[in-house]
């Protein structure tokens, strides 16, 4: 972070801007006040909602009632898809039973060789099936990114209802800004070649949701 934070404060002294607290909170207050855009009308329910738009952006999703099932609703999801039984997680799952699914996972970031990769989900985007995720110590982007398959938990409390809100939650409930967020709707694909959909062409071919619902 050394490095991240001389580089922005050779362009504050460029700028003539300081990165003192009270310039932070006058930059938050503005944002409080501005006013939001035009959006379209959103009467439909969020979880139905980002379940119907992350199945067209060809993810696939389950739902759990709680979190000591999310073992069981992934193992099933890997033998379905003739997958191995070994994954990568986020810390936050480290806890979970999954040796009682005959599973192999370790709390880590993602290699090259790794095939599956679990994390969760800084929240859900309903108005576009979108997953937002924040790089951090416990939350490695690796573990997204690199695998094959990705799949990700989230819980119906964090899927919320447009970008505007994902940003002002995210406000909110982070002090800082992170050093990256990602916004990952569905596999990696690309059309560059004749016009042709091709899944994994920058990242997993697989994304997998499990909702929890409570």
């Amino acid at each position: 972070m050394s490095a991240r934070e001389n580089t922005l404060a050779r362009i504050r002294a460029a700028l003539g801007k300081s990165a003192d607290r009270a310039q932070r909170e006058e930059i938050r207050a503005y944002i409080r006040q501005h006013a939001a855009g035009p959006r379209p009308e959103a009467e439909w329910n969020v979880v139905m909602r980002f379940r119907e738009r992350a199945l067209n952006s060809a993810s696939s999703v389950d739902q759990v009632t709680s979190i000591s099932e999310v073992p069981g609703a992934i193992a099933r999801y890997l033998r379905e898809q003739h997958l191995p039984l070994q994954a990568v997680c986020w810390p936050e799952f480290a806890r979970l039973d999954w040796h009682g699914q005959e599973m192999t996972v370790e709390v880590r970031p993602a290699n090259g060789s790794d095939l599956v990769g679990i994390t969760g989900a800084f929240c859900a985007i309903a108005e576009t099936g979108t997953l937002m995720t924040l790089s951090g110590k416990d939350t490695p982007p690796a573990t997204s990114l690199l695998p094959e398959t990705h799949i990700a938990v989230v819980g119906v409390t964090r899927i919320v209802k447009g970008m505007e809100e994902a940003w002002a939650l995210l406000r909110n409930e982070c002090p800082m800004m992170p050093r990256a967020v990602n916004f990952i709707s569905g596999p990696s694909r690309t059309a560059d070649i004749e016009q042709t959909i091709v899944l994994g062409a920058h990242g997993p071919y697989r994304v997998h949701i499990v909702i929890i619902q409570r």
